[in-house]
């Protein structure tokens, strides 16, 4: 029987474009979703009984965040307790970052790699950096510039198509990744960089402002998310999230992608006056 990997999450972001580099490279692959589209298996982490991971070699977990953290990790210990029941041989989990520790969202990472690794199965745990594609979303136009409450401080940020084709390449070869934990961050970026590659000043923004426009201007975030965004800006600012490592590049290799280049694309989209602008 030829090896099937399936990937979770398979209509997010990440887990799209991981499952487009898994068939880019000719593997049998397969995505999982709640709202499952052509060729892929439902799959609800809301309701366990019903996940079938039936000739599944390599699980890969895009971690299921946007939800309240005991939510979240008692979605990722059914997931797994099904991987374990229906034989699947390898678990890849996406973490966060270890510089991202203080974070208001790792707690469920760092819960949820202790289950990975308790649960019986070889795995390899990614702790992705932080999305340039994130940070260039949250920086906010204000009359001729850009704002935002990261002040000087850098983060190492990576684009969502390197950590995708990292996970590809390790789920089609995980027995060399077995027991490994790497942390897959890229190249440091600054919010004045985007903000001189777009021509404009770039203005910091007390964390106060910073939090008070996430709660009135972005009415569409869940109760547990503006505490989320405040600590990433608190961790950029303050110089928690700048360090850079090599284990993304070795598993590529090849040279990370240029976040700030992915950073400033999503920050011009968002231009007022742009076609999509202030989306």
């Amino acid at each position: 029987m030829t090896d099937m990997i399936l990937v979770t999450g398979a209509n997010g972001n990440l887990g799209s474009a991981t499952l487009a580099a898994l068939r880019a490279r000719g593997a049998t692959a397969t995505g999982g979703s709640r709202t499952p589209g052509d060729e892929m298996r439902r799959l609800d982490f809301d309701d366990p009984t019903g996940m079938d991971l039936a000739g599944v070699s390599v699980l890969v977990l895009i971690s299921a965040g946007y939800a309240e953290d005991d939510q979240v990790i008692g979605r990722h210990a059914a997931v797994l307790d099904a991987a374990v029941r229906d034989g699947v041989q390898h678990v890849i989990y996406t973490s966060l970052t270890g510089a991202g520790d203080h974070l208001g969202f790792a707690l469920a990472h760092r819960a949820t790699e202790r289950l990975v690794r308790a649960c019986g199965l070889p795995w390899t745990i990614l702790r992705n950096g932080l999305y340039a594609e994130l940070f260039g979303g949250l920086l906010m136009w204000a009359g001729d510039g850009l704002e935002s409450a990261f002040g000087d401080g850098a983060v190492a940020a990576v684009t969502r198509a390197d950590l995708a084709e990292a996970a590809a390449l390790i789920a089609t070869d995980p027995a060399q990744h077995s027991g490994r934990t790497y942390d897959l961050v890229g190249a440091p970026i600054t919010a004045a960089q985007v903000a001189d590659r777009l021509g404009v000043p770039h203005r910091t923004i007390g964390l106060g402002e910073f939090r008070r426009r996430v709660l009135d201007e972005m009415p569409g975030l869940l109760p547990f998310q503006p505490p989320m965004l405040a600590s990433i800006a608190t961790g950029i600012r303050h110089g928690f999230l700048d360090g850079a490592g090599p284990d993304l590049a070795g598993i590529l290799g090849r040279p990370v992608g240029d976040p700030l280049a992915t950073a400033v694309a999503v920050a011009s989209a968002t231009r007022p006056g742009q076609p999509d602008g202030g989306k």
